[in-house]
């Protein structure tokens, strides 16, 4: 073994002995109460950064080669989400405080129903995405182990990556499985991630700074010997770099070593605002010198050289040994960061949502002691933490000889993206539901695994090279990565785009496809409003869940899960609260809640659901919460249907709209035709006043008969005229409802008799004939008699003048029916078109008459004016085009005699 290897084993070793130091000295801190600055928003945003793995450490370089600023997305999209849009991380945060959140998947199956099923999928998911995300960062260690060893790439030595692997097992499992709560903070294992994080940084910075100031004169020397077209800016922003900015955001949000130190970690709600411009500044620290050390390691180093490689093969290079082994121990945290945190989230969701629900249905029957539940968690997680590691270097060991694995990150990305229509719907969408959920994840999931996950394989994996280049069975329009003809495109922006078309769809359809469970309804408005309440909106929402069981269940199902002094411990406090001096305390609903609440900090919430449900029976929403969940169901429809009432009151009134401008445009013409008309009507006896004065006055040779003839005329012409003025001054004071009336008892009867024989005298060119129907005789009304027969004088004489027929025929009948007097005045003439039935009482709806004369218009107004202000009415009943017009009148009768 050569120095420079025997310096690089002692150094990663020494390494790992000071993580193991720092975690043992921050539990020992954590359990006397001395936290201090392990709760600062410090290391906690620190903490996050295992976002940043060997894949960025060493590959934002080699993709920066490779591809210019595509490299800059991988930042972009964490930075969009923590600046952006840090709300929703402090809603994932508070959910994850008041349902006590143990994992992604926890908050996916509590969010559904508590869906054991929903559980078990997202952690077949997050599996399937880590394990080769896990073998990067294992190749990365051996790689640069080799490369500071002086070992030709060529050949892969897996030793390392074993070692390696080996070594991050026993220290996951040793600081981060002391506890059965998985809720719990690890604040030895945050400490040295946070550890971990500066390391990684300053590597980064000094490598950076070495490059530009130490082997080139600054960055203007180092940028001019930059290859043409080095950033490639022309092809870089297409589809590709919008995707990779998608994923990047996805990722920060739902890989499960994210969600475990953003949210499961958390100690202080508050701490996400100083996080969301503190990550990003270290976010950008990180890659500010990833465009510099790409520049040098293309303009220095020979052709053939690994561009993932040049952060350390450039000090390498320039023989500075020191340099580069703080490099080599910086791409060493970030790999063993990340393989930590990702160990210690994955073995949580083994446990709680595959391990402990097939426990409790494989040992229903066996008897129960105590903790043994608890020993079975901590033993599965532990197993689960070695197999995870070890499935993560058998892949390496698979994959390590090919090209592959420099897309894993994206593959990965790819794959817990999966678990984004899920979480924000069940965020955002009190509809969403567990079946939507399920069909939506499964299909992304397949989508996934078909499109990009199998043929990242050598030779396409299972699927085979015969598969990927002519698709299952000869089909074309199924190859993996042309699925349905979608040929041309990236096979990472083809697979997202089918993967996340594929899950939104399904999870839209499958959730409106029923309506939620009452549990869905009530854990969903857990979710979604969870700002609305306050921090105890569970402790409320609990209180609405019937259950029923005795302390000595609870409290044996307590000791099996948390242990025999942990339990202890809790129900005396539960017995405190309750004022309980001595003994267990009362199986209240709020205890059961709390409990349950407890329970799932440790299995999770689905496991700790199906476990309450064995001592306490099965879980029913109260009739108050059925109640509650139908109101809000009634208060969603009540707004939809307003939203349609106002749609069609605005469609309504847009229509009114149009149809007063057209009424105002024909009552502006009809206006025109009764100036005009007026104007002719007074012209006319005007006229022949003037000229018969004229002919008196220079006429002095006129015989008295001649005078008498035109005096005679001039006065009937003056009566004409003021009897046109007495109609206008009618109409104005209708208009305006000064209309004088005097009510007094009549007979309505007698005086449309007195109207008849008025009109006896009316004849026009054609015979009038007047037929007398059935009278309603006796009748009494409140009536002006002068102002009614006005009325029916105006309809008789309307009766021959709109009459066409060689012979007029006018029918009168009366009668009296439901305390009304009506009285029915109708003509065989032509009748009221049916374009004029709508304003025959208007004003200005001037007819014409028999003779070709225009009218005024005015008489129907002022008769339906009149009847109205004696609170009666005139009305046109309906008729056939060609049967005559019937005009009813009616007044209220009354019991007071008429006089004589």
């Amino acid at each position: 073994m050569t120095p420079a290897v025997e310096f690089a084993l002692v150094a990663a070793l020494g390494y790992v002995a000071l993580l193991f130091a720092v975690a043992y000295w921050g539990d020992r801190r954590a359990r006397i109460g001395r936290t201090g600055w392990l709760r600062s928003p410090l290391v906690y945003t620190l903490s996050i950064s295992i976002y940043c793995t060997s894949w960025t450490f060493y590959g934002a370089v080699g993709s920066a080669a490779r591809s210019g600023l595509e490299f800059a997305t991988i930042y972009l999209g964490p930075t969009l989400v923590f600046v952006g849009w840090w709300v929703l991380l402090r809603k994932l945060v508070r959910i994850g405080r008041t349902q006590r959140i143990t994992s992604i998947a926890d908050l996916i199956s509590s969010r559904f129903g508590k869906s054991e099923a929903l559980g078990a999928l997202v952690t077949l998911i997050a599996v399937a995405a880590a394990t080769p995300y896990i073998a990067l960062q294992l190749k990365a260690v051996t790689i640069s182990y080799q490369v500071i060893a002086g070992v030709p790439l060529d050949h892969a030595d897996f030793r390392a990556g074993f070692w390696v692997a080996v070594a991050m097992a026993a220290f996951t499992i040793l600081f981060g499985t002391r506890n059965v709560d998985a809720n719990e903070r690890h604040h030895g294992v945050v400490a040295a991630i946070a550890l971990e994080a500066l390391v990684k940084l300053f590597a980064l910075l000094a490598v950076g700074a070495f490059v530009v100031f130490g082997l080139f004169d600054g960055p203007g020397a180092l940028f001019a010997t930059a290859p043409p077209g080095f950033l490639q800016a022309e092809e870089v922003f297409g589809p590709r770099w919008v995707t990779l900015v998608g994923l990047s955001a996805a990722a920060i949000l739902c890989l499960p070593r994210q969600f475990q130190v953003i949210v499961v970690e958390n100690e202080d709600e508050r701490h996400v605002a100083t996080a969301s411009w503190l990550f990003p500044a270290y976010l950008f620290l990180s890659s500010l010198f990833t465009l510099p050390i790409a520049v040098a390691g293309m303009t220095l180093l020979p052709s053939g050289a690994d561009p993932d490689m040049y952060v350390l093969t450039l000090p390498l290079m320039a023989d500075a040994e020191a340099l580069a082994l703080f490099v080599f121990l910086g791409g060493f945290s970030s790999a063993t960061s990340m393989i930590i945190v990702s160990s210690i989230a994955l073995s949580t969701m083994v446990s709680n949502h595959i391990v402990a629900p097939l426990a409790l249905r494989l040992a229903r029957e066996r008897a129960r002691t105590s903790g043994d539940v608890r020993r079975l968690l901590l033993t599965s997680r532990r197993i689960a933490i070695a197999t995870l590691i070890l499935l993560g270097f058998l892949y390496f060991r698979v994959s390590g000889a090919s090209d592959a694995l420099a897309a894993i990150g994206l593959i990965a990305f790819v794959g817990v993206a999966q678990f984004l229509p899920s979480l924000l719907g069940g965020l955002y969408w009190p509809q969403a539901n567990r079946r939507g959920a399920l069909w939506g994840l499964t299909a992304g999931f397949l989508m996934w695994m078909y499109t990009l996950g199998l043929p990242s394989l050598e030779d396409g994996g299972p699927l085979g090279a015969d598969t990927l280049l002519h698709g299952p069975f000869g089909i074309a329009l199924l190859r993996p990565q042309a699925l349905f003809g979608l040929d041309g495109l990236d096979p990472l922006v083809h697979a997202t785009f089918w993967s996340l078309a594929a899950n939104a769809l399904l999870f839209i359809a499958g959730s409106l496809s029923r309506e939620p469970h009452p549990l869905e309804w009530l854990q969903a408005r857990q979710f979604v409003d969870v700002f609305r309440g306050g921090a105890d909106v569970g402790a409320r929402e609990r209180t609405r869940v019937q259950r029923i069981a005795t302390s000595e269940e609870l409290f044996i199902l307590a000791q099996r899960i948390l242990g025999a002094e942990p339990a202890q411990d809790l129900f005396d406090a539960f017995a405190r609260r309750q004022g309980i001096s001595a003994g267990l305390p009362m199986p209240t609903e709020d205890l059961i809640g709390d409990l349950e609440r407890r329970l799932a900090g440790s299995v999770g919430a689905a496991s700790a659901r199906a476990m309450m449900a064995q001592v306490a029976g099965g879980e029913e929403v109260s009739f108050d919460e059925l109640v509650s969940i139908a109101d809000e169901t009634a208060r969603i429809m009540r707004y939809s249907q307003a939203l349609e009432r106002k749609s069609d009151e605005l469609e309504t009134a847009a229509r009114q709209l149009r149809e007063a401008n057209a009424q105002l445009r024909e009552i502006d013409r009809q206006k025109d035709d009764f100036l005009s008309q007026v104007s002719h009507e007074v012209r006319t006896p005007m006229t022949a006043i003037r000229s018969f004065s004229e002919i008196l006055r220079t006429s002095p040779d006129l015989d008295s008969t001649q005078a008498r003839r035109f005096v005679n005329i001039i006065h009937d012409e003056s009566i004409r005229l003021t009897r046109l003025l007495d109609v206008i001054l009618d109409l104005r004071v209708v208009e305006r409802g000064e209309i004088p009336i005097t009510l007094e008892p009549v007979d309505p009867d007698a005086v449309l008799d007195v109207a008849l024989e008025t009109c006896e005298g009316l004849r026009g060119e054609a015979p009038v004939r007047v037929v007398c129907g059935t009278r309603a005789g006796g009748a009494r009304v409140e009536a002006d008699p002068d102002r009614l027969r006005q009325v029916f004088i105006n309809l008789l004489s309307n009766a021959v003048r709109h009459n066409d027929k060689d012979a007029v025929e006018i029918t009168v009948k009366s009668r009296v029916r439901d305390g009304r007097y009506e009285a029915v005045i109708g003509d065989n003439g032509p009748g009221v078109p049916a374009e004029h039935r709508d304003r025959v009482f208007s004003i200005f709806s001037a007819t014409w008459t028999k003779g070709g004369h225009k009218g005024a218009g005015l008489g129907l107004a002022i008769s339906r004016g009149i009847m109205r202000r004696m609170g009666g009415d005139l009305t046109l009943d309906a008729g056939r085009p060609g049967q005559g017009a019937r005009f009813r009148v009616t007044l209220p009768t009354t019991t007071e005699e008429p006089p004589p």
